[in-house]
């Protein structure tokens, strides 16, 4: 059975959303999931539990929503396989920048990072590590992607990501729950992989 890992973040429950939506739950069925990395901004006690039942290996760092959770990490790292994976909320980073997100990868020393904080799906590779923001799971609005030109904030895509390590590989699933020209919502998945480069060996 594959050891899947939910990278999942801005939840902002009950604060901005009222709960994760239903095709999401549907999906997340306890049994499926093997760990949990969760890129803070819970805010409540059900939905760490919820969270928990899941898959009760359950990684969490601290987002700036999480004011009463002061003993929650910063930053922490996981190793799948022959792949390290680091991840945190974002808070701390000046922007997104990949160079920025590089630093942060190298000072962690990890292949993956997974970041938070722009509740919008990302996912790309430079300088032979891959990054992964899998967006917000509530479709949470964010208080900083406000239009400038005064039309106020768009619409967030609820997401979440599910990765599947085999090795030095990674096969990424993007979930993303989408309207059709109906308002009918479907769920979206893509599918995006990575190999660790291998360092050349000597004659």
């Amino acid at each position: 059975m594959a050891f899947l890992i939910l990278v999942i973040g801005d939840l902002h429950i009950p604060d901005r959303a009222l709960d994760i939506p239903a095709k999401f739950k549907k999906l997340l069925a306890p049994g499926k999931i093997s760990q949990t990395l969760c890129l803070g901004n819970l805010t409540d006690k059900s939905t760490y539990e919820y969270l928990r039942s899941i898959s009760p290996d359950l990684k969490i760092v601290k987002g700036r929503m999480d004011v009463e959770a002061t003993s929650l990490p910063l930053t922490q790292v996981v190793t799948h396989g022959g792949v390290r994976i680091g991840f945190l909320e974002g808070f701390t980073l000046v922007s997104s920048e990949p160079d920025l997100l590089l630093a942060e990868a190298n000072k962690l020393d990890v292949d993956v990072l997974c970041w938070g904080g722009t509740h919008k799906f990302e996912c790309f590779e430079y300088m032979d590590k891959f990054f992964i923001n899998p967006g917000t799971a509530t479709g949470a609005f964010s208080t900083d992607w406000a239009d400038g030109d005064g039309e106020g904030e768009e619409e967030m895509v609820p997401s979440f990501c599910l990765m599947d390590v085999q090795g030095i590989s990674l096969t990424l699933y993007v979930y993303q729950l989408r309207k059709d020209a109906n308002g009918v919502e479907n769920v979206a998945v893509e599918k995006v992989t990575y190999t660790k480069p291998v360092e050349p060996t000597g004659p």
